[in-house]
């Protein structure tokens, strides 16, 4: 009953009695665990005081029938049975529906398993075991369970735990983010308790991870300073682990029975699966609150990353996904990258390449991607044999594509192009371009592709059947610009399958003559350019397909874009080797465009160093040379250019007026003068600059006054080389290179003879083609010929 107040006096009313009915419904099996879910409905009703009713309401209901005994082995027929004795909801007309569902379950147990871990994501929590309630926690009740809280240990883990199915329902977090008494009791008993009880730490923490989910909350969380709590229990629980193992192998050491040691393996795997659920429930509260990065600073200086790579130790597939989803998060900032690389992340990393586990093997090689932009730790990954795991999963579609960006960084550094060749990933990576059809490759592809070519021994294998064949079809039929560098770099490595390009000569010289997309006609160019093929007829290709006009216009300055117009310098230089070659643009005026040119690129060290070597391919032929030195002004700008700062553009100057100098005497003594010049410029100035004292006038030879600047230009005689005086002419032929090789021209003490040497002793060595940006060979050895000299 209860009392009214009309006009300020008090009344009891009459009495009234409510009336409970409950109604069975369907009956079906959990999704996912094993157990049966009741669905019932629940009628109240409020009888007046004669029984008549009043008042009624209807609510659905379900009523979840957990089944822990329930294996392969159990009874069927006597579990269901039991189910219906216990459960009032159950008619026992319906035991053989009972009988038939829990068949289902005991069936259904494995693949129900296998299907859940496989699908287990990062952010999804899942329960673990010691959640499980016999009563449903009611948020009106809040009060009763944080009294639980202020008892011993079991009570509050009850207390704990209801709390905790409150959390689990978003609706209820706002009310309990309103009792601040009830989570100032939950943060309390978490940093008081956490030793005792991992059973209580997990479930707290569980709590505070509901509210972690939500952005909102994480003030909260910081406030009762739980982040910090949760590294300090990480911390500790990786440290017992460690002083299990120990233990572990000491009594597998002295029990020579081995009863001792199975006994404590046993008790071992129970400690760690409950360690292991208050680790990832503490690691993914820790990384939801990293959303902000300034908590993620913090929880970098308690070395959170250390932590985390000891933990992937562990066995368990659904913590090292955490621990791998979190590391990779990490791994985006420079620190955190860096301390990554002081410990052997790595090495850890690679023992999980390849898994059974999707969602493991794919955030694993996301991390990796993440750092493999660092040299250092690609040199990790091979050392790791991650090479060859990693090609091994270009056959798999949905690994496919991150473990190609992986082997694309690793192929960047040229220690490690050569290692390809050892295993499956060149024939791979040809099938998966021939397969693309007329679609454009995927870029990352490509870009693989065009890396490995750079190697000799990956082109060799690149051009094996009809490879060369099939990529220049495709190249010229695309017109792609990526499939023709990839082709390019194949053609600059010297060996039998270089002769293969002489097949496609024609094709790529077709190529230049029409219009064209800019960066493909570059590649062709740069292929052409790369073929130096001593059977490939140059002047057939240059009249057949008329490409002197072509490449003479294209020497203009602002003719085209930068790139193209060195290719053009470059491709005159490779047929300016043949003789007739050399004439044909000799004739065409190409000398003095060229010149203009370097006029107008001085600043650009490749467009200088390929136009001085156009010019010591010309002086080769006596016609080209003869127009060189008597009608051009080419060897006072190579003079010019003799002390260049570009060690590149100093030989092949310094070689070219060699070469000059021994065909032509005025033109030698002014490049003899300013070698000596340059070489003696520092003495020179200072003679310039001291006084003369009469008393004592310095004496050359016999009595004779000391020479005056001037007079010591005009006594070549007094010109030194590492072994003496040289030629006053100055002549150095490049046959004596030869020679020189074969030890037929070594002077005193096993020091060359002078006439080997320059003004300043350089060798006159003949240079390869020179090593720019897109001239140089990888695998080819450069000669500097520089010795001492004084």
């Amino acid at each position: 009953h209860w009392a009214v107040i009309p006009y300020g006096l008090f009344y009891f009313g009459p009495v009234y009695f409510c009336w409970q009915k409950y109604k069975g419904g369907s009956l079906d099996v959990h999704p996912t665990e094993k157990a049966l879910v009741v669905q019932y409905e629940v009628e109240a009703t409020i009888l007046g005081e004669t029984g008549d009713p009043m008042l009624g309401e209807r609510k659905e209901c379900q009523k979840i029938i957990r089944l822990k005994s329930l294996n392969s082995n159990t009874d069927i027929a006597s579990l269901a049975r039991k189910v219906v004795e216990e459960c009032r909801l159950i008619s026992p007309s319906r035991l053989p529906e009972v009988e038939q569902l829990l068949f289902y379950l005991q069936n259904r147990k494995k693949s129900a398993e296998k299907k859940e871990k496989k699908q287990i994501k990062p952010r999804d929590l899942t329960p673990f075991e010691g959640m499980e309630l016999d009563e449903e926690a009611n948020i009106n009740s809040i009060d009763d369970y944080v009294e639980l809280l202020y008892e011993d240990i079991p009570e509050k883990i009850r207390g704990a735990t209801l709390i905790l199915h409150l959390a689990r329902n978003p609706d209820n977090l706002e009310e309990l983010l309103q009792n601040e008494t009830a989570l100032g009791a939950l943060a309390r008993v978490l940093r008081e308790d956490w030793k005792q009880s991992v059973d209580l730490a997990t479930t707290i923490i569980y709590v505070f991870f509901c509210f972690s989910s939500f952005s909102q909350f994480h003030g909260l969380i910081t406030h009762y300073k739980i982040g910090a709590l949760c590294m300090s229990i990480i911390d500790h629980e990786l440290k017992r682990y460690d002083l299990w193992l120990d233990e572990l192998q000491k009594k597998k050491k002295a029990d020579i029975l081995s009863k001792e040691y199975e006994k404590a393996l046993k008790k071992y795997h129970g400690l760690l699966t409950k360690q292991e659920q208050l680790l990832r429930v503490a690691l993914y509260l820790l990384l939801n609150l990293s959303e902000d990065t300034r908590t993620e600073l913090k929880m970098r200086n308690k070395n959170i990353v250390h932590l985390l790579v000891k933990t992937l130790d562990r066995d368990s597939e659904e913590l090292l996904v955490l621990v791998v989803s979190f590391l990779k998060k990490l791994s985006i900032f420079l620190e955190n990258k860096n301390d990554m690389a002081e410990i052997d992340t790595v090495e850890k990393l690679a023992k999980l390449v390849p898994c059974e586990h999707e969602d493991l093997l794919n955030v694993t090689l996301r991390l990796l991607l993440n750092l493999s932009f660092d040299t250092g730790l690609c040199s990790k990954m091979v050392h790791a044999d991650l090479l060859p795991k990693l090609t091994s999963l270009l056959e798999d579609e949905v690994q496919r594509q991150i473990a190609m960006c992986i082997l694309y960084h690793i192929s960047m550094d040229d220690r490690f192009k050569s290692m390809f060749a050892y295993t499956d990933c060149i024939p791979q990576v040809m099938k998966m371009l021939f397969d693309c059809g007329e679609e454009r490759f995927d870029a990352e592809l490509i870009s693989f592709c065009i890396n490995l070519a750079a190697n000799k021994r990956n082109a060799q294998i690149m051009c094996e059947g009809n490879g060369l064949k099939m990529l220049m079809k495709r190249a010229l039929k695309l017109k792609d610009p990526l499939m023709m560098k990839m082709i390019r770099n194949i053609s600059q490595h010297d060996g039998p399958f270089k002769n293969l390009f002489i097949d496609y000569v024609g094709d790529l010289a077709a190529q230049i003559g029409l219009k064209e997309e800019e960066e493909f006609v570059i590649e062709c160019l740069g292929t052409l350019s790369n073929l130096t093929i001593p059977d490939l007829d140059w002047e057939l290709v240059l009249k057949e397909y008329n490409l002197v006009p072509y490449l003479k216009d294209h020497l203009k300055p602002g003719s085209a874009e930068d790139d193209l117009i060195l290719e053009v310098v470059i491709m005159i230089g490779t047929v300016s080797m043949d003789d007739s070659c050399a004439v044909m643009l000799a004739k065409s005026g190409i000398i003095p465009a060229l010149i203009e040119l370097l006029n107008a690129q001085q600043e650009d060290d490749e467009f200088v160093c390929q136009i001085v070597y156009v010019f010591y391919q010309m002086v080769f032929h006596q016609a080209t040379r003869d127009v060189i030195i008597k009608e051009t002004q080419a060897p006072a700008y190579l003079i010019d250019l003799m002390h260049d700062k570009n060690a590149e553009i100093r030989k092949v100057c310094d070689n070219t007026l060699d070469i000059i100098a021994e065909y032509d005497v005025e033109w030698g003594k002014k490049i003899q003068s300013e070698k000596f010049r340059w070489h003696n410029s520092q003495w020179l100035e200072m003679v310039e600059n001291r006084q003369m004292d009469e008393a004592e006038p310095f004496m050359y030879g016999d009595g004779e006054p000391f020479l005056q600047n001037g007079d010591i230009l005009e006594r070549p005689d007094l010109f030194y080389s590492p072994d003496g005086i040289i030629p006053a002419d100055g002549a150095i032929s490049p046959e004596f290179f030869t020679d020189f090789q074969n030890g037929d021209l070594l002077g005193p003490q096993g020091f060359p003879s002078s006439s080997l040497t320059d003004g300043y002793g350089q060798m006159g060595v003949t240079p390869a083609r020179p090593a720019t940006a897109y001239g140089f060979r990888p695998d080819e050895q450069l000669y500097y010929g520089y010795t001492a000299s004084r």
